[in-house]
């Protein structure tokens, strides 16, 4: 009884697929199947900065280091205070006196964050000015002034966290 009615089902089925009307493709080797396969060739070197863009380049860098600098004259005085502050309760004399330094170190890092900011803008733009063929180079030297403005930057705030760790939290 299955038998009978599988049967028909099954010749319905593959009378479906012999013999279709239609465009279907070859199934046969297209030339570029065939062609030989090209040796790799060397990377292309990228294109040196312009001068604009080096010169922008040196700025933001000039920066980032007067940043620093500007946080390391403050650093050794705040951290003095941070250590006098250990374990004093807030809003004490000592407290507020450490947390004003904290707050001077993060103000006279601000050069250093802003040139990160910049740095990350002008990478962003300059891959897309050389994904839409408006330029050809210099993304590999932003991201180098990127890479050490941002170590810049990281190094301060890990020593703000490490002050802020010895104060106590409101």
């Amino acid at each position: 009884m299955i038998r009978s009615r599988i049967l028909p089902s099954l010749a319905l089925l593959l009378s479906g697929c012999a013999g279709a009307p239609g465009n279907y493709p070859s199934l046969a080797k297209r030339a570029v199947e065939g062609a030989p396969t090209a040796s790799p060739s060397a990377p292309a070197v990228p294109a040196p900065a312009d001068s604009a863009l080096a010169a922008e380049l040196a700025r933001l860098t000039a920066q980032a280091q007067s940043g620093r600098d500007a946080f390391d004259g403050r650093y050794a005085g705040a951290e003095r205070l941070a250590r006098a502050a250990s374990g004093s309760v807030i809003s004490s004399e000592a407290w507020v006196s450490a947390q004003q330094a904290v707050s001077a170190l993060e103000s006279a890092r601000n050069d250093s964050v802003s040139a990160l900011a910049s740095l990350d803008v002008l990478y962003v733009d300059r891959l897309s000015a050389i994904a839409e063929g408006r330029a050809s180079g210099g993304a590999a030297e932003i991201d180098s002034a990127r890479a050490a403005a941002l170590a810049i930057v990281d190094s301060q705030n890990d020593r703000i966290d490490a002050l802020k760790a010895r104060l106590a939290q409101p």
